[in-house]
């Protein structure tokens, strides 16, 4: 999906900034995103994105999207954390809230996962954003509530050890969780 993306804005970038004899306007205007209708790529947020809150139909619309964007990652842990937290909180969101959001759920699933179990430290202009805060101190939270210690990773390594690290057995991997 990333690579998608960066297509996409390199084949826009081209087609923007190519040269082209008596050229008006541009070829392709996107209206709020590459990916969807609420998703923002530009990482600088200069594009705004336009969130209809005014009635209930299109807010409903707007949480089942956003919702189902949090629930259907493709990395497990992230859908499962995400997913709750969005569900708890997306109908108490005002619209900075929701476009705070869709910024945390534009972000790639390694990246995200790494800034929110601390295993690195996140960008600055991840920081600044409340739901990245918020669902990193419950991830925390959790981490420090369900986890012993010595399971988890150090910050600035990586996750690498698991359930079957130890087993030693003729069928068993010959390290990690192979």
């Amino acid at each position: 999906m990333a690579t998608l993306r960066i297509a996409l804005r390199n084949t826009h970038r081209i087609i923007n900034t190519s040269t082209v004899a008596d050229r008006t306007a541009a070829v392709f205007r996107p209206r709020y995103g590459w990916v969807s209708r609420y998703s923002s790529t530009d990482s600088s947020n200069t594009q705004p994105l336009n969130i209809n809150l005014s009635d209930e139909e299109s807010k409903r619309r707007l949480c089942n999207r956003l919702l189902y964007r949090s629930k259907q990652r493709g990395f497990l842990e992230l859908d499962l954390v995400l997913g709750k937290w969005v569900e708890e909180h997306i109908h108490s969101m005002d619209e900075n809230g929701i476009k705070a959001l869709i910024h945390v759920l534009d972000l790639e699933n390694p990246d995200l996962w790494k800034w929110l179990t601390g295993q690195e430290q996140p960008p600055k202009s991840v920081t600044v954003n409340p739901v990245f805060s918020a669902v990193q101190e419950q991830v925390l939270k959790n981490l420090d509530n369900h986890s012993s210690p010595e399971t988890r990773a150090t910050p600035g390594q990586p996750w690498v050890r698991g359930w079957d690290d130890i087993k030693k057995g003729r069928d068993s991997p010959i390290t990690g969780n192979q």
